[in-house]
Formats: C-alpha cells, structure tokens, sequence
C-alpha cells in the first residue's frame, strides 16, 4: 500500500483529478450522440420519433434523479455516491454499443443517471474538500466539461468514418474518460469515513428546508432558465441558421463553435470569481448576454455566428456562476447537495419542455421570431433572478 501511495499524487490533488476526469463525462456521453444520430437510425432502423425519444430521455432522467441524489449521499456518502456516479456513465457507455436498440436505451438510462448524481453531488463535494476555492475549483470543471464535449462532437464523425461509418466505435471513445474516472474513485471510497461530522451532524431538516426559501428558489430560477434556453437554442440553432440562409454544413459548424464558446468563461472567471464580493455583475452579465443574442438573432440574422458565439459564452458563465452560488450560499456541504438537486431538478424539467414549445411556435406561425421572443423573455427572467441569487452577504 505505501508503495502505490508514492506513485500517486497527495489526496487534494487526487480528489480534484477525480472532480476534473467525471466532469468530462457530464456533458460528452449526451451532446456526443447529436452528430452521430444519422448513423444511429440507419444502423438501428430507428425512425424520427424513437430518436428524438433518445435526445430527450436523458434531460426527463435527470429531473428525477437530481432530486435522489442528495439522499443516496446521506446514505452511502458523498464519496461513494460519486464512485457509483462514474461506474453508470461507464456501464452506460460500454452497454449502448454493445447490442441493438434495447441496449442502446438501457445505456442512455444508465448513463443519464450517473451524469445526473454527479451534477448534483460535484458542488457539495468542491464546498466539503475546497471550502476557499469554490469559484475556482467549479470554473475549472465546468471549464473541463465543456471542452471534452466540444471535442467530442467534433472528433464523432471523422471517427465513426475511420471506423467505417460505424458510430459504435465513435461512441465509444469517451469510455476511456470515463473508465479513468472510476479507477481514482475507486481510490477514494474510505474516504467517507475520515470525514469529520459537522456536516452530517446538521439537522436534515436544515436542507430538506430549502424548497421553502426565496434564495433557493433565486438560484434555482437562474439556473433552471439558463438550462431552458440553451436547450431551445442547442436544438433548433442548426434549423434557424438553415432558414436564414446558411447552408447545412455552416450551420453545424457553427453549433459546434457554440458549445465550444460555453467552455470559454471558465477560463475568464478562474482568476477572477473568488476575488469578488458581490457577485451580481457577473451574474447580470451572462445573462444580459443572451438577451442580446436573442435580440441579434431577431433583428440580424446575418451576424448569426457572432450571435452564436456570444449565446455560448453567456449561457456557460450563467451555468458557471449558477453552480459558485449553490456552494457560496449553501451553510454546509449536505444543504448544498440539496440545493443543487433541487435547482437542477427544476431545470431539467423545465429544459425537457423548452425545445418542443419552440418547434411548436415554428409550426404554427411558420418563422422563429415568435420562438425567438419567448426565449427573450427566458433571459430577461433569468436577468431578474440572478440578481436576487447574488446579492452579497445572503445564505440559503
């Protein structure tokens, strides 16, 4: 045993290479599958329906499961609950190639719910290990999250054509992610017991209170619309772009940038979150960003890759600020994993809603400024309750 501990890096180090390599895995095993639907449908002879019953099955899971997170950490603990985490986004990966359309589902359904655990319990576990570091340690996951995703759908067709036009293999690749996630978890499942007590000492009634609190229902708002906007936005930007004039491959290129720029704020917030007191400037900013696009993609559809470009950043400060206030406002680790069940739950709710109201006001009034204005209205919400989550000196 003392021979593997000199081979690996100090507990912080490997706790936060544990954080960084399962963030990889919250966002690539999903927005992965969008590039290779195709592929998917022909091999599988899917039709339209089953497919978009694929896309949208993940966001109804993690609506229900970010609200059993919290307990499943109370009962088995933080630490394991995150070595489970990584062991379903694993199976669920290695199951989807492996069989027909049955599997394919099983391993979508696993892999929702270990990504849904995970989105819950990462922000209670950076309070509990990086109490001082919270800004730091979630802009740099998040940072990491986006990243591997943006990669991960660029590099999913050229693969799936080396591998010849076989999305299985493509699908595949982010298994190695998240087969090093659960080996460092793995290393980590006593740690629950050398935790000290505070935190699990609190009364539960101290987090199971925050479904009652304004503060709590101000972070969750702010989170939940953001979510509810890129979700309209991630779904029908490449049909928009085609509509204004774009020709298909254009319009994919540009929703890859898209994401891509979600990632970017993590590298302008690191240095710059744990220094501010007050919040609200950055919270007002993100937000405030997407309002313009909105407005941009309304009055100039032209500029649509600015435009784009612009909605990525917002949206992904807007997440990163989100997930910072759900642990700088919780009072402990505990009320911070329900905090964090209770805004993504809502969120992912709401976001599952979101992409068919839009299609829906497509169809019925036959262009995307009615869809365009509602998802204006989104954000100026958004605006409105992310002042509220940020104001200093407020706790949950």
């Amino acid at each position: 045993m003392s021979r593997l501990a000199f081979f690996l890096p100090s507990r912080p180090m490997l706790v936060l290479l544990g954080v960084l390599l399962i963030a990889a895995n919250l966002r690539a095993p999903v927005t992965g599958i969008a590039p290779l639907l195709e592929l998917i449908q022909a091999d599988l002879s899917l039709n339209a329906t089953a497919a978009g019953l694929l896309t949208a099955m993940p966001l109804f899971i993690f609506a229900v499961v970010s609200l059993l997170s919290a307990a499943l950490a109370r009962a088995v603990g933080l630490f394991r609950s995150l070595f489970l985490a990584a062991v379903l986004i694993l199976a669920g990966v290695l199951l989807r190639v492996l069989g027909g359309t049955i599997a394919l589902f099983l391993g979508m359904g696993l892999l929702a719910m270990g990504i849904a655990i995970a989105n819950v319990l990462l922000p209670s576990l950076v309070k509990q290990q990086f109490p001082q570091r919270i800004a730091f340690v979630t802009s740099l996951y998040v940072l990491v999250m986006g990243l591997v995703a943006a990669l991960n759908s660029a590099v999913a067709v050229p693969l799936a054509e080396l591998a010849g036009q076989s999305w299985r293999w493509s699908s595949l690749a982010i298994g190695v992610i998240a087969l090093a996630s659960v080996l460092i978890w793995l290393t980590q499942l006593g740690a629950d017991s050398r935790q000290t007590p505070p935190d699990s000492a609190k009364p539960a009634t101290v987090s199971g209170s925050v479904w009652r609190l304004p503060l709590a229902w101000h972070i969750t708002l702010y989170m939940g619309l953001n979510s509810v906007v890129y979700y309209m936005i991630a779904s029908w930007l490449p049909a928009m772009l085609v509509s204004y004039g774009f020709d298909p491959e254009q319009a994919g290129q540009i929703h890859g940038l898209m994401q891509l720029c979600s990632a970017v704020p993590g590298l302008v917030l690191l240095p710059l979150l744990n220094r501010l007191q007050d919040q609200r400037p950055v919270a007002f900013a993100g937000a405030a960003l997407q309002t313009l696009t909105m407005l941009g993609l309304l009055l100039l559809p032209s500029w649509s890759l600015l435009w784009s470009l612009l909605f990525g950043f917002g949206s992904g400060s807007v997440f990163i600020v989100a997930l910072s206030l759900i642990g700088l406002r919780s009072a402990s680790a505990q009320q911070a994993a329900s905090l964090s069940g209770m805004a993504q739950c809502v969120g992912y709710l709401l976001a599952a809603c979101g992409p068919p109201l839009i299609g829906a006001l497509h169809d019925v009034f036959g262009d995307w400024a009615w869809a365009l204005g509602l998802c204006l209205l989104v954000t100026l919400g958004m605006i409105w309750a992310g002042v509220l989550a940020a104001r200093p000196a407020h706790r949950v």
